[in-house]
């Protein structure tokens, strides 16, 4: 074995896609159902690591990978949460105090026990650091304690069940997230016959069921053409409409009306047809589905848009992506020269946009190294991580700046943020490996254990219970609040497996990551220094 270990140590690269491809074959094992996913690359690099260690040999992976990995995919992460994050962002103020207190919670009873035990500051802010999962508070934690050596062995020893322990809830979250009402509701359409005599106004219908529907096909009587609504139009009775969108809204928007009808708009395509077309050319995206006037230039409704594998509901405030598959209800004539507008090509669902990825992770990594001055003197970074998903946020949301488009389609943003995050957890986990096989050889190593394994679970208990009760929050989204609250990938990771890329994970960790690495790099800072 040392032979193997001394050729992987001079061969970096070719130990860190070892990692990666041997870690991910075992995070595909399932056992009733459950597997590690990438975190398996965590824990597998961990295990070669602390191996190579016994026989005295250092298996690294470079340190700028990893940041280079956990930068990534913070990008990408806050590309496709940038929409939804500012619209919830409102929402969640009451769980982000909620997570701060559990820190200042989590500290106070860490140097209770800590000092209980006989441990350092220096230690126990170490612990803490490893307990909760952040690298940045363990350098805040080095420099306050002016010792980081012994903060790092604190670190190292606390930081797997930093992650086993979270790990754990998480999967508690994910068995109640089953019966989550936050469940986004599938979409459907149907046709209504109108029965009101008081003409209503398409636009106040749309106004009352919360702008969360789309009006597609309206027919005048049993016989008459079928055209495009407009939010002027008015409704007699005996008229047949299409609504498009959630399920019960659907529903509702039958019983305001009249009934569903038997007959179906849909079924005759003689006066408007429908198509899927692809979002390719960049001259279309970034722009909200009511700035393309499709009404205006094509006679044209957008009455739903799938990204990745979640359909929505064609909005007007909506900022289309390149890749986004728009259904566009337009005059039969008129589909060719729409599907030439947004290009249909399979190129859009492809490209990583590399002016985007460029000045945003540039953006991103400068605003994350910036030195902020603390009321103590000292200065401390937020890191590239929590940079880079401020700014991927601030993209995704307004998709376009004059003709640069911020945006990165859903699919490669996919892309990046797994290959990113297999790249940070390869070197967490061999930089983590060596330093707990050193660290096992001081004396202080079961306390260090145990209070790691307090505070991981006062988090992780607190969390659970706060969110889950007092806030109501469904399991899902707290599976991806906890893994952000922890500013753990791994734990994200294995949310993500388990609920196959449900987009309510990554805005649970979106949700409350920034506030999460700043607080801890704070709180780091006081307890070290005391």
């Amino acid at each position: 074995m040392s032979t193997v270990f001394t050729f992987l140590a001079d061969q970096p690269v070719l130990f860190l896609f070892l990692l990666i491809g041997i870690g991910m074959a075992f995070g595909h094992v399932k056992i009733k159902g459950i597997g590690l996913g990438a975190a398996a690359v965590l824990f597998f690099a961990i295990i070669m690591a602390a191996l190579a260690q016994a026989y005295g040999i250092e298996l690294r992976v470079t340190p700028q990978l990893g940041t280079l990995g956990l930068a990534l995919f913070a990008f990408a992460i806050g590309i496709n949460s940038g929409s939804s994050f500012f619209h919830n962002i409102r929402t969640a103020v009451g769980p982000i105090i909620a997570m701060v207190v559990l820190y200042i919670v989590v500290a106070g009873v860490g140097m209770g026990v800590g000092k209980g035990f006989g441990m350092s500051p220096a230690l126990i802010t170490g612990t803490f650091a490893g307990a909760l999962t952040n690298t940045p508070a363990l350098a805040a934690a080095g420099d306050a304690s002016g010792d980081p050596g012994t903060a790092t062995v604190g670190y190292s020893i606390a930081y797997l069940f930093g992650v086993v322990g979270m790990l754990v809830a998480s999967i508690a979250a994910l068995s109640y997230g089953k019966n989550d009402k936050d469940t986004p509701s599938p979409l459907a359409n149907r046709t209504i016959r109108v029965e009101r005599s008081d003409h209503p106004l398409i636009g106040d219908i749309f106004e009352k069921l919360g702008h969360k529907v789309t009006f597609s096909r309206l027919r005048r009587g049993e016989t008459g053409p079928i055209r495009r609504p407009t939010m002027a139009d008015t409704l007699d009775p005996g008229d047949l409409l299409t609504v498009v969108g959630p399920r019960e809204l659907v529903a509702r928007a039958a019983a305001e009306l009249g009934h569903s009808s038997s007959h179906s708009l849909i079924e005759d395509r003689s006066y408007l047809d429908f198509r899927r077309i692809t979002v390719s050319d960049p001259k279309v995206a970034g722009h909200t589905i009511d700035d393309l006037d499709l009404g205006t230039r094509f006679s044209a409704t957008i009455s739903r848009v799938r990204r990745g594998d979640v359909d929505m509901v064609g909005e007007p405030g909506l900022v289309l992506q390149q890749g986004d598959r728009v259904r566009v209800v337009a005059p039969t004539s008129k589909i060719i020269p729409i599907t030439k507008f947004f290009g249909d090509s399979a190129m859009g669902l492809t490209t990583i946009n590399p002016v985007a990825l460029g000045l945003g992770m540039a953006l991103g990594i400068l605003i994350g190294e910036w030195h902020i001055l603390t009321p103590g003197g000292d200065y401390f970074s937020i890191g590239s991580a929590a940079g880079t998903l401020l700014v991927g946020l601030v993209f995704g949301r307004i998709g376009r700046v004059g003709p640069i488009i911020t945006a990165i389609p859903y699919t490669a943003c996919q892309v990046l943020s797994e290959f990113g995050m297999l790249l940070f957890l390869a070197q967490a986990g061999a930089n983590a490996g060596g330093q707990i096989a050193e660290a096992f050889t001081s004396g202080t190593w079961l306390k260090i254990l145990v209070l790691g394994a307090i505070m991981t679970s006062i988090m992780a208990v607190g969390l659970y219970c706060v969110m889950r009760w007092l806030f109501k929050m469904g399991g899902t989204q707290l599976s991806g609040l906890m893994a952000g609250a922890q500013t753990q990938p791994a734990v994200l990771a294995f949310a993500n497996s388990r609920t196959s890329n449900d987009p309510r994970v990554a805005l649970g960790y979106a949700l409350v990551y920034p506030v999460a690495m700043i607080g801890k790099i704070l709180i780091a800072q006081v307890i070290g220094g005391m």
